[in-house]
């Protein structure tokens, strides 16, 4: 049930009292060994030909965003109720937005869409239902989470414009190690192409996953955001049907010949969120 003070809607619907969802996994690309580079960091195919998503700058003299790393692996539990406190804080004005990296011990979360028969194995990890839009995805160590909490009052209070940002971030960084980054108009997220892998049928070429989106807002506020595949036990992707999406794989940096520490990915992942959605500022742990 839901109540009319937390109704959840298709992505781009909604008023500002109303939550928006949706979810999707990437892939990571390729290494692009000789390829012509993109007209772009964000040239991507589908969801509009050719067009790189816009950004989502907040107004002119806003605060920054505060940029917050944990070390440390979090509690699925514990990161969910400090950002349900910190979203609450910022749609009231008092508290400013953040972006919030770190990494969760092995666990399966469950969206809004899950569906049981997608839980292969239940038993091998903690199981957690959320209200992020989407289905089910697997999180633990050696994958990067962003926590994403802006408000959309402040930018442009537009659902599918900010998902598209959210995926315009993932390819840019992906770009900065010549991984080509894709948008699929039936997967929300970021795929690469894996023509060293048997295409899944005569007309649709292998294709794996390496980065997913999974989001929810509140009162405007965005929270939930990307979980990006840097070195995570690939395996562990086994228990579930990844986002519900059969017969496409799973990869990551290090699969891809990239064994990137995270601090490094880090880095990247900060510069190229600013250009997007606006100035930052650390807050460390």
């Amino acid at each position: 049930m839901v109540n009319a003070e937390d109704r959840s809607e298709p992505v781009g619907l909604g008023d500002p009292g109303e939550q928006a969802e949706s979810s999707g996994q990437g892939r990571p690309g390729e290494p692009d060994r000789g390829a012509t580079r993109p007209p772009g960091p964000g040239r991507t195919v589908a969801r509009g030909e050719g067009a790189a998503a816009p950004g989502l700058l907040p107004a002119a003299g806003a605060r920054p965003v505060e940029w917050r790393v944990s070390d440390r692996p979090v509690a699925y539990e514990a990161a969910m109720a400090a950002m349900e406190a910190r979203v609450e804080a910022i749609a009231a004005g008092a508290a400013g937005e953040l972006v919030w990296l770190l990494e969760h011990p092995p666990l399966y979360t469950a969206g809004t869409s899950a569906r049981d028969a997608d839980l292969l194995a239940p038993d091998r990890f903690p199981v957690h239902r959320t209200g992020r839009g989407g289905e089910f995805t697997y999180h633990g160590p050696g994958q990067r989470v962003a926590y994403v909490m802006l408000d959309l009052r402040r930018r442009t209070p537009d659902v599918r414009r900010y998902v598209a940002t959210l995926e315009e971030w993932v390819i840019r960084v992906l770009w900065r190690w010549h991984l080509r980054g894709l948008r699929r108009d039936d997967r929300v997220g970021v795929w690469i192409a894996r023509p060293d892998k048997p295409a899944l049928a005569p007309d649709l070429p292998a294709e794996d996953k390496i980065a997913a989106i999974g989001i929810r807002i509140r009162k405007w506020v965005t929270y939930h955001g990307i979980a990006l595949n840097v070195e995570p036990d690939l395996d562990h992707f086994s228990g579930i049907v990844p986002c519900g999406i059969a017969g496409y794989g799973i990869t990551s940096l290090a699969d891809l010949g990239l064994p990137l520490s995270m601090p490094e990915v880090d880095m990247v992942l900060r510069e190229e969120f600013e250009p997007l959605f606006g100035e930052t500022v650390w807050m460390g742990e």
